[in-house]
């Protein structure tokens, strides 16, 4: 056999040109084309996760509930302890507690205005609770969006390249269909953990909500009591 054909078919013979990429150049493209797209891409996560932790332990604060609450609300306003029933109020971190308060600092008026007036409360905790969420939900859509507008500049780089060339070669316009992939990627990690942490939030304080209405029937009831 001819010793050339041998070196041919050898498998030692062969060599693989490899080139490593930094965790930066895969970022930011070649000559940073994709941080005009990155940038705000992280930023926006930066923020976004901020605002998912600092929801999560006000949520946390909100859901949780001192034992006993209503029953020794009953003892007090029963025994004549507006005041009391205040503090309880006050020392509570629940969002329930203070539309409490807001409804014993009504006494003595209607039915009707005490009601309004928790209910009033409420909107405002509820209000306070899903503070910034809309920047979450704003992200989860726009962030997808941004990335594929990077895909898109991408590939019209791709394709402005590939006019001007007299033959296709893989080194002109990979940097362009990196970018193009790594601003998708971009985007849609953002845009998943923006979902996902509003959706899990939403979720949440819809929990909350529902334990402060039930806790404004319990308190309405006590005062429709025969003796109130």
């Amino acid at each position: 056999m001819n010793p050339l054909l041998l070196q041919i078919d050898t498998p030692e013979n062969i060599q693989v040109a490899t080139t490593e990429v930094s965790l930066w150049e895969l970022v930011a493209g070649e000559n940073g084309q994709s941080l005009f797209i990155m940038i705000p891409l992280m930023i926006m996560s930066v923020i976004a996760v901020y605002i998912f932790v600092e929801r999560f332990l006000a949520v946390n604060r909100a859901s949780k509930e001192e034992k006993d609450f209503m029953s020794k609300i009953k003892d007090y306003l029963k025994d004549g302890k507006i005041d009391s029933a205040k503090d309880l109020c006050a020392r509570s971190e629940n969002p329930a507690a203070r539309m409490i308060e807001k409804g014993i600092s009504r006494l003595g008026k209607s039915q009707k205005d005490i009601a309004a007036s928790i209910e009033n409360t409420g909107k405002l905790e509820v209000m306070r609770l899903e503070q910034r969420l809309n920047f979450l939900a704003t992200s989860a859509g726009a962030a997808p969006m941004i990335g594929f507008l990077g895909t898109t500049i991408g590939m019209v780089n791709v394709f402005i390249e590939m006019k001007s060339m007299q033959s296709l070669e893989l080194s002109t316009i990979s940097p362009g269909i990196m970018q193009a992939m790594i601003t998708t990627v971009g985007g849609l990690i953002v845009g998943i953990i923006s979902y996902v942490g509003y959706n899990y939030l939403v979720g949440r304080i819809e929990k909350v909500v529902y334990k402060m209405e039930n806790t404004a029937i319990d308190f309405m009831d006590l005062l429709n009591e025969p003796g109130k």
